[in-house]
């Protein structure tokens, strides 16, 4: 047999969602991933609960590229409404599994068929009326195994490790599997060229996890003690994570929680819930997407004017309105970091990996508490929803970060010479005290009105400009201590700026075009990227968005003369941004050489 596409492959599952097919994905997934072979996985499903289809990508590359890619080389065809236009997407010479009643009239001759009756071995074979049509899709795992040569131990791991809470299924799924593995082996001849082999020294070290999932332990690791949250997708994992941490480390030993979780009625309320549970003192956070971001604009602007802490995830979404709530999009960049009506601008920290997503998720609460103030994390639902191979996180070493609070000491040496709106260092954040501290002057009002330096209530023209410009001030002082940019240059000609998820694609693009690269971890940005674009004929900024909103915001940091070097690159269709989104403009308008 001619090998000559070895560990190098993009399959692609065409289902019917609410079937169980994500369940087999998984086991698939992680059997690949235990023989040492780098994964990346990509699930694009419906907003529905049961009966659309649903298409679950599962990239395998040696060099572990985490892009989405958009060939396919094996297509495992399980829904008939979707059957001809799956077949379109497999790249010649690629191999296609499918139900063998699906019509093949007319079918291309390009590809290699493997028919499988599934449905009639699932009747067949699988005794449960209720359990059928989920193991049906195990079948498929069983060909696929066959077709690609993995080997039983790894399937055997593969789906112990996904009913980890469910012991009693692993041997029903493990039979399920079987029954496709045994109809290969007694039906076919390999016909194609694409096989699994195992692996050392890529993957040793890493696992595999959600954003939603590394970003709820990192908050954990942040100290939140309160979570108020309104259930939407693809935010609604990142709380439920928190929720199961917080149940197995967040107790003190006889069933008292050290955590306060709130499911509220609405976006709305959840957000004031965590301002509220900031202004007491307490770490507290919320999580959402787009919609629920629009509901929170009016508290964001009080959190920010009143200067009250409190941590926001955003994990995008496509909009306008409900737009494709299953699909991903870097659309609320602009829209966040204004988020209110007047003069605002927020902290938004830009995780570019499950690895940034734990320790933006820890951190956001330091800088929250520091620059009293809301902090924003930016997510997508790529990067939330999706597995993503990491290196193991770190234990944080360094203790919380509570900024200027006063105690009853603090305030005893001030002589009550204290006001909670004066800017003593001239870095723009001042001192706050927390309620219940057992001090007469520690008392003052918070106020979303205007207030002057001691926060008494003014209509002043001059007081408020003084607020104002403080809190400028204190944006200043927030962008030289946010995360830095992440810079790799050699002198080249043309460089590339983004952020997010989008970090993935440029990665690998990076592999056929020879450009500098700036990945933008936070806003305000940094100094770093004027002087990155000042030292470059041409920089693009690319993104996941229509308008280009990095883009906008990049050119009005810019000094005049250098807003013509920078141009836009833009991906917004909802799927993940490939490679070649970003290699065939550049190469178009460039000529970059390899």
């Amino acid at each position: 047999m001619i090998q000559t596409n070895v560990n190098d492959l993009t399959i692609q599952a065409a289902t019917v969602n609410g079937s169980g097919s994500q369940t087999a994905n998984l086991v698939l997934t992680r059997a690949i991933f235990h023989m040492g072979i780098p994964v990346a996985p990509k699930n694009v499903f419906p907003s529905n609960i049961e009966g659309l289809p649903t298409w679950y990508q599962l990239r395998i590359t040696p060099e572990g590229h985490m892009a989405r890619s958009d060939k396919v080389d094996v297509l495992i065809a399980f829904n008939v409404a979707t059957w001809k236009e799956d077949l379109k997407t497999v790249r010649p010479g690629g191999v296609v599994i499918h139900e063998d009643a699906f019509s093949t009239a007319d079918a291309r001759t390009d590809v290699t068929y493997y028919p499988v009756p599934f449905a009639k071995l699932a009747k067949a074979k699988i005794q449960s009326d209720t359990l059928r049509k989920q193991l049906a899709n195990m079948i498929y795992v069983g060909v696929v195994a066959g077709v690609l040569g993995i080997p039983w131990e790894a399937l055997e791991h593969g789906v112990k490790r996904q009913f980890l809470a469910k012991p009693k299924a692993v041997q029903v799924n493990l039979d399920a599997i079987k029954v496709g593995f045994d109809y290969w082996q007694d039906n076919f001849s390999k016909q194609d060229h694409y096989h699994l082999e195992p692996m050392t020294g890529v993957v040793e070290g890493k696992v595999l996890v959600e954003g939603n999932q590394a970003a709820a332990l990192g908050a954990l690791m942040g100290g939140v003690t309160v979570v108020a949250w309104y259930p939407i997708t693809p935010s609604s994992s990142l709380c439920e994570y928190v929720i199961a941490y917080a149940d197995r480390f967040r107790e003190n030993g006889d069933g008292e929680k050290k955590i306060s979780v709130v499911q509220a009625e609405d976006e709305l309320a959840a957000v004031g819930m965590a301002i509220g549970a900031g202004w007491a003192g307490a770490r507290a956070m919320t999580s959402t997407s787009g919609p629920g971001i629009s509901l929170m604009a009016e508290f964001s602007g009080l959190a920010y004017y009143a200067e009250v802490p409190v941590v926001i995830f955003d994990i995008q979404r496509i909009g306008p309105s409900t737009g494709l709530p299953t699909r991903t999009s870097q659309a609320d960049l602009g829209f966040v970091y204004t988020l209110s009506h007047g003069d605002t601008k927020h902290l938004v920290l830009l995780p570019g990996s499950v690895e940034e997503c734990y320790e933006f998720g820890r951190d956001a609460f330091d800088y929250s508490d520091r620059f009293q103030t809301p902090v924003f994390v930016l997510s997508d639902l790529d990067l939330g929803m999706n597995l993503w191979m990491t290196p193991a996180f770190k234990y944080p070493e360094k203790p919380f970060d509570r900024g200027k609070v006063l105690g009853k000491d603090d305030l005893e040496k001030l002589a009550g010479e204290w006001a909670r709106y004066r800017d003593v260092d001239g870095d723009g954040v001042t001192y706050r005290t927390l309620p219940g501290t057992d001090h007469p002057a520690a008392g003052y009002f918070t106020r979303g009105s205007g207030h002057d330096e001691s926060a008494r209530y003014t209509e002043g023209a001059d007081a408020y400009a003084r607020n104002m410009d403080r809190l400028a001030r204190k944006l200043e002082t927030a962008r030289h201590a946010l995360p830095a940019p992440v810079i790799d240059e050699a002198g080249r000609k043309v460089g590339l700026i983004a952020f997010g998820s989008t970090h993935a694609a440029v990665v690998e693009a990076r592999e056929s075009i020879d450009v500098d690269y700036l990945r933008v971890r936070a806003l305000p940005l940094s100094d770093d990227v004027v002087e990155f674009i000042a030292r470059h004929e041409h920089v693009y900024v690319v993104e996941q968005n229509r308008d280009g909103q990095l883009f906008d915001l990049v050119r009005l940091a810019l000094p005049p003369q250098l807003v013509d070097r920078v141009r836009s690159i833009r991906h917004y269709n909802g799927q993940p941004i490939p490679a070649a989104a970003i290699v065939e403009p550049l190469k178009q308008q460039e000529m970059i050489p390899a």
